[in-house]
């Protein structure tokens, strides 16, 4: 009487299979987690900058927060406070072409001297909602 089994050869052959496709699937997810960084890296330019035009209305001039990251600085001035804490850069923050030093790493805030101004630094790893991969600054004009 004969059992009917798989070979060993058989059995190498699925296990090699499952192996390519397990490796394909992390690989696409690590693309759609580079891809979610962006979005969110855009999204949380949009929030500082709706936070500091809010300011802007109320006081006519943009806060003071000191050059520099802006990643937890709060927002606020006697009227209300406008964001509790800024939005840090999601790690890691060199994603693409991003440096991995330098202002582009954070949200990288600078007030103008007439407080009428300012720019942020960012850096998106690939194209997202319309803009480039790279180094991006923001202004009240947009992002």
């Amino acid at each position: 009487m004969k059992k009917k089994a798989f070979t060993l050869i058989e059995l190498l052959v699925v296990v090699a299979i499952i192996g390519l496709l397990a490796a394909m699937a992390v690989i696409a997810l690590g693309n759609a987690r580079a891809k979610a960084r962006d979005a969110r890296r855009v999204a949380d330019i949009r929030q500082i900058q709706t936070a500091l035009e809010l300011y802007y209305l109320d006081k006519n001039v943009y806060p003071d927060l000191g050059n520099g990251s802006i990643c937890g600085k709060t927002i606020q001035s006697d009227v209300a406070t406008y964001m509790a804490a800024a939005p840090c850069n999601p790690t890691p923050v060199n994603d693409g072409n991003c440096p991995s030093t330098g202002n582009a790493t954070t949200y990288y805030y600078t007030l103008r001297e007439d407080g009428k101004s300012y720019t942020i630094e960012y850096c998106l790893g690939s194209a997202t909602g319309g803009l480039a991969a790279g180094v991006h600054t923001s202004t009240p004009a947009g992002l």
